[in-house]
């Protein structure tokens, strides 16, 4: 075989692969229970060969999940160790530190043999409606607070279900048939991409999957070597403020490029608090590695190889927050890590980095009851809600979209068909897109009310409301966000509060900023935004 028909091949084969963790990701989409994961996409999935190294990833699903995901395969063969690994295994955790970052996030990882040979490995990961605790928000002192904790184990040995786990869960959970459905699905992804995976080796002739892991990984590394080459040597600084809890939160970075590598230090971002908003450091990570690949490689496939062209440290702060504290609404923050670090970059790379945004998905956790006395039902709703992106270079930035996390609208009706609240209003929000020579993206307003009979308590995990995003190279900022109810009751940004019946939460979802002099904006641009109501003045 030739260099030239050998490297075809080998292209070919990847391109299988990959849709490989595609259908092995739909598969969950499809099965999931929980709406953040039907719905929203809010999920990774991914291929591993034997060492535990990703080789591709689904293109569906988040960096925090999919970079994440990526680390923790290794923390799983080295607890479960290869001796104790057979045909028909299924493994799992929701460990803060060796999985996602928070109790929420489910990660399953399977073994993939080919008649007694280990081939490699499938995982997935997904956001689950409850695990028990004080419930999905920042209020919690340790993790010990925040839901059950599921340490590296057995989900499934030889096909056999775990059924003592199974009953722990059942008895720890809100939503037992909610949570355990997902738990399922999470298997069952896993599966399809097994059986997916060994239908092409058997169809191609592969007894493993050596050769073609040499060869995602060699032309990625010299992809990325060739693109950090291109880049200006040097060590560039941020700092960002963000709401915090009670009080404001300082994070700051030191953005250094250097021969094949690029690294970001956290030092000098504050302690770690006492609410539940930290962020272990492999979540830090992923977000921060996600940064530095949208700016220098969007282009190149992210696997193993591409993330190892970025190394990642912080002192123990809020951004590396150890055991046991609290981190249940990690991705707060966590969002955050992007617009940090891309304003390092933008010192580095001037014009080319676009504005602050929203970052932060505007998750909102309603516990909904009737009211005492009436007849109802109890259920446990969990909504995304995006702001705007900030301006591009370039471009306008986009209205209500998730960046950096990338999850999908969840629909108003599939929402209402969780629980009993009534969604009146859903709208993109006038005049908070930051002004430029092009201007951020828009928010949201958004109305939710208790169904008659009923009312609900809320998890607020908002932030942008004291420190909007700022804009970049002369852009304006966006709009900062708001909490209230319909009476002009001011609600605070995070912490369980209270929706009586009768009364509307309105959320006033946070634009991004905007990119360049306003003075700049084509003229026939600003028109538009008139008459399309972006802007009202």
């Amino acid at each position: 075989m030739t260099d030239a028909t050998f490297d075809i091949r080998m292209q070919v084969m990847w391109n299988r692969l990959i849709s490989v963790v595609e259908e092995q990701a739909m598969t969950l989409l499809r099965t999931a229970f929980s709406t953040s994961v039907r719905e929203a996409g809010d999920l990774s999935a991914g291929v591993f060969d034997p060492q535990g190294r990703m080789l591709a990833q689904a293109v569906t699903g988040t960096p925090g999940h999919v970079n994440t995901m990526a680390e923790a395969v290794g923390h799983f063969i080295a607890e479960i160790g290869r001796g104790n690994m057979f045909p028909g295994d299924t493994y799992v955790t929701n460990d803060p530190w060796k999985g996602t970052g928070h109790l929420h996030d489910i990660t399953m990882v399977s073994p993939s043999f080919k008649g007694d040979r280990l081939v490699g490995f499938f995982a997935c990961t997904a956001h689950v409606v409850d695990v028990g605790g004080r419930g999905f928000g920042a209020d919690g002192k340790s993790v010990y607070e925040e839901g059950i904790q599921i340490p590296i184990m057995k989900f499934a040995e030889r096909g056999a279900v775990n059924d003592t786990l199974i009953r722990l869960l059942r008895a720890n959970v809100r939503e037992p048939d909610q949570v355990v459905g997902d738990f399922y699905s999470l298997a069952a992804c896993n599966d399809v991409g097994h059986r997916r995976l060994i239908a092409m080796m058997e169809e191609t002739g592969l007894d493993r999957l050596d050769a073609l892991g040499e060869f995602i990984f060699t032309r990625t590394r010299a992809a990325m070597a060739e693109r950090i080459a291109a880049l200006p040597r040097g060590r560039w600084e941020n700092v960002l403020l963000t709401d915090g809890y009670d009080a404001p939160v300082k994070l700051a970075c030191t953005a250094e490029i250097g021969d094949g590598v690029v690294n970001v230090d956290f030092t000098g971002s504050d302690p770690v608090n006492a609410k539940g908003i930290n962020v272990p450091v492999i979540y830090t990570k992923a977000y921060a590695s996600y940064a530095l690949k949208c700016v220098v490689a969007p282009d190149i496939p992210n696997n193993w190889a591409s993330l190892q062209a970025f190394t990642i440290s912080s002192p123990e702060n809020i951004l590396n927050a150890p055991r046991p504290a609290p981190v249940s609404v990690r991705h707060v923050i966590g969002h955050l890590v992007p617009d940090l670090v891309l304003g390092a970059l933008a010192q580095a790379l001037p014009g080319k980095v676009l504005a602050e945004g929203a970052a932060a998905l505007w998750n909102i956790h309603m516990s909904v009851r009737p009211v005492a006395g009436q007849a109802g039902r109890r259920a446990e709703i969990l909504m995304f809600n995006s702001g705007g992106m900030g301006a591009r270079p370039g471009l306008d930035g986009l209205s209500a979209t998730a960046f950096p996390s990338g999850v999908m609208t969840m629909p108003i009706e599939a929402t209402e068909q969780t629980g009993p609240v009534v969604i009146w209003r859903k709208e993109l929000r006038p005049d908070s897109g930051g002004d430029g020579q092009f201007r951020g993206g828009l928010g949201q307003i958004i109305e939710i009310e208790p169904a008659p009979g009923h009312e609900f308590d809320f998890s607020a995990m908002f932030d942008r409301v004291g420190h909007p995003a700022r804009g970049r190279d002369g852009g304006q900022p966006g709009a900062p966000g708001g909490v209230a109810l319909d009476d002009g009751t001011q609600l605070k940004p995070k912490g369980w509060q209270h929706v009586p019946a009768g009364r509307r939460l309105v959320l006033h979802l946070p634009g991004g900023g905007g990119f360049g002099d306003p003075a700049d904006r084509d003229p026939k641009a600003r028109a538009n935004d008139l008459s399309k109501g972006y802007v009202t003045k």
